[in-house]
């Protein structure tokens, strides 16, 4: 079994602060599609964003991930109960849950299985419900700075794994009777700069980067793009979302 990175514990504070928030309508249709409420699995749950938001439509909801730093700076919920655990071999009875989610995290797991465990822990008739979304969109002028941030400086450090995200995770296979979501959605956000430059110091790919030199990149660019944006102004930001739901039957 693929052994799944964990890239993402020395930056969990900067996590909860600069990660940008899902969409609230992609949630509650998320919480719609079930036969039943009564528990979710939030699985790869970084610092409990989605388990947070959905914990009001569940009863109980077990929330997982294989860093302890991000279960650390996790939101508390009085029905979540969270855990460290590999998405691929957890603890949970067979038959338990009615919704599962994982939102950009997927790229990291060995995809057979974790299907496997999926098949093994969900109840009949149960909701898979994978996320992710891309590289954010401001302007034209701002975004040849960030897309060549992206590709050129901080591009050879990104994992393998980068490319489903890249790929909008069309190469990740989804052996599930697929449900057809007639809507899109997005991330769109109000940052200033600096929410801009605390976001791109939590890329997995800086940490790599940082290991071998001894300035911050990001500091660079957020610079250059300073010329196009303002200390203080207020710009709107958009991520778009791509999803794959299935039904296990």
């Amino acid at each position: 079994m693929k052994r799944t990175k964990e890239n993402f514990s020395k930056q969990a504070h900067l996590y909860r602060k600069f990660r940008p928030q899902y969409p609230k309508a992609l949630l509650q249709m998320l919480a719609e599609l079930p036969e039943n409420n009564v528990c979710l699995w939030d699985c790869g749950t970084g610092n409990g964003q989605v388990a947070a938001a959905l914990s009001t439509a569940f009863k109980t909801v077990r929330a997982t991930d294989i860093s302890t730093e991000q279960i650390k700076y996790a939101i508390p919920k009085d029905n979540i109960h969270y855990s460290v655990q590999a998405a691929e071999k957890t603890s949970f009875d067979a038959n338990q849950f009615d919704l599962i989610t994982v939102a950009q995290a997927m790229h990291w797991f060995d995809f057979d299985a974790f299907y496997k465990e999926v098949q093994r822990v969900a109840k009949k008739n149960a909701i898979l419900a994978i996320w992710g979304y891309g590289l954010l969109r401001i302007s034209e002028e701002i975004d040849v700075l960030i897309d060549d941030y992206y590709t050129q400086i901080i591009g050879p450090y990104w994992d393998v794994e980068r490319k489903h995200i890249d790929n909008h995770y069309t190469s990740i296979p989804f052996p599930f009777e697929s449900l057809e979501i007639n809507r899109s959605y997005s991330i769109d956000l109000q940052w200033k700069l600096d929410e801009l430059e605390g976001y791109l110091n939590t890329w997995s790919s800086l940490q790599k980067y940082l290991r071998e030199h001894a300035t911050n990149p990001v500091d660079t660019v957020i610079k250059q793009i300073e010329a196009y944006w303002g200390k203080e102004e207020i710009k709107e930001v958009s991520f778009p979302i791509f999803l794959k739901i299935g039904r296990l039957t």
